[in-house]
């Protein structure tokens, strides 16, 4: 590929194709895109210069010289079809991102939780730092307004997802893996086929290139003591595990939704921080982050900095408002231990008085594999709501409902759980039992923030 040709997206609307075609566009591609219907992220390319077209035609791929398609999107779709007939080249996701990260030093942010908000942290601390880096990462960072950006510096952050194997067409120099547990059920039968994949990206680290390593995480452990055998370079994290290289202490919420803690490398503090995030499990982001900054350079004044005046990233305990005493957060949590995490973070944020998760299930297949985790989850929430589920990829099949979930909830976590069903029933209990004081977590990979928005509405008499 060249600066100049054109580009075409199928499915552009999604973080990670619209990552891409923020990329290619920034390097001096001609991008065109289309999906079936437009995002902020496929807008805000359209306003920049890109070609974007609502619906999928044969004749939005003409004059394109390379196509570039989603992983959702299917061989029958008319557009690669119409390439296939042209002899148009066509390119997946992972080739993809092999291509443009190529020429770069690459830093890889893998593992089931916490992928993006490590990515994104680390992506602002070097910016800070003056490092200016391209990045990709899989929300839409408030610090820098978007999901992707082109640097002038050798670095590339990418964040490395595991969902069908994307993260195999990288090498990087850096590979961060926070932690590791089954998920994605449709593409991985088992946790052994998934162990694989992440022993295989680790595997395609350049020579010498550090594994940084959460041995909290008992795969990622072994994975950590594996390389070390080898001989190869490994930096280890965590907070509980006592060989852990890198570490945190006097680990403490604020009342702002900050935290502080106590940074130490080898056992010695390196000084205090004030981390812009909330819960044990973004200490353990930060760390990884820390350590990655170091490696590269950046005083621990600077990372610190940094951490402070990091802003977030879009969905990931994001306070979308307040209104008469009543906090409404979105959180992108869809597996059981990122749930179990979040509400445990907002069970001990300073204010919180009684907690209701919004859970809407996300995808049948994840539901059935990890019911019973599931129903373990939610220890931390006085009030449960489960609405339907949000499938995609998928048809319903046989097997547990929401309306199971919620019982099992019930039973399991002790907090008053209900089946709460479409979105606006759920915004109707949430608006005749919400009361000052309340905080309210909407837990979802799909479209329930909109209850948040409803609730607004509802709230503020429109």
């Amino acid at each position: 590929m060249i600066p100049g040709q054109r580009v075409h997206i199928v499915g552009i609307s999604g973080f990670g194709m619209s990552a891409i075609a923020r990329i290619l566009f920034e390097t001096g591609y001609q991008v065109s895109g289309s999906d079936k219907q437009l995002s902020p992220l496929s807008e805000a390319l359209s306003r920049d210069g890109a070609t974007v077209y609502v619906g999928h035609d044969a004749g939005n791929i003409v004059g394109v010289e390379i196509v570039i398609a989603s992983t959702a999107i299917t061989d029958d779709n008319i557009e690669l079809k119409s390439a296939e007939a042209l002899g148009i080249p066509i390119m997946r996701r992972r080739e993809a991102i092999s291509m443009i990260t190529a020429g770069h030093r690459v830093i890889a942010v893998a593992g089931t939780h916490g992928k993006t908000t490590t990515t994104a942290l680390l992506t602002h601390v070097l910016i800070q730092a003056g490092l200016d880096p391209t990045y990709i990462v899989g929300g839409l960072m408030h610090n820098t307004f978007t999901n992707a950006g082109v640097g002038k510096g050798e670095l590339f952050v990418i964040e490395a997802d595991e969902y069908g194997d994307m993260f195999l067409g990288l090498t990087p120099n850096i590979a961060i893996i926070t932690n590791l547990e089954y998920d994605h059920p449709d593409v991985f039968p088992n946790m052994k086929t998934l162990v694989h994949s992440f022993r295989q990206f680790i595997s395609q680290l350049e020579e010498q290139g550090i594994l940084v390593a959460n041995v909290d995480n008992a795969a990622v452990a072994a994975f950590a003591n594996n390389r070390l055998v080898e001989g190869l370079p490994v930096a280890t994290f965590g907070i509980r595990n006592r060989q852990a290289e890198w570490t945190a202490t006097n680990i403490e919420p604020t009342e702002k939704g900050t935290t502080r803690f106590i940074l130490k490398q080898r056992n010695s503090p390196l000084g205090q921080v004030n981390l812009n995030l909330m819960g044990d499990y973004n200490v353990e982001n930060a760390l990884a982050v820390a350590i990655v900054a170091r490696q590269l350079g950046v005083p621990f004044t600077n990372i610190a900095d940094s951490f402070a005046s990091f802003g977030g990233i879009g969905r990931r305990a994001e306070i979308l408002w307040k209104m008469q005493g009543v906090t409404m957060v979105s959180d992108y949590a869809h597996h059981p231990t990122a749930i179990q995490a979040s509400l445990k973070a907002w069970s001990q944020h300073p204010g919180t008085q009684r907690l209701w998760a919004v859970w809407q299930p996300h995808t049948y297949n994840r539901l059935r594999a990890l019911s019973d985790e599931f129903a373990a989850a939610f220890t931390d929430a006085h009030e449960v709501l489960v609405t339907d589920v949000y499938s995609v990829r998928e048809a319903p099949g046989e097997g547990i409902k929401a309306q199971d979930i919620a019982q099992m909830i019930r039973e399991s976590s002790g907090a008053n759980s209900r089946y709460s069903g479409n979105l606006d029933f759920t915004t109707r209990i949430l608006a005749d039992e919400v009361q000052a004081g309340d905080t309210v977590v909407i837990l979802s990979a799909g479209d329930a923030p909109q209850i948040g928005q409803k609730l607004l509405k509802k709230l503020s008499g429109q």
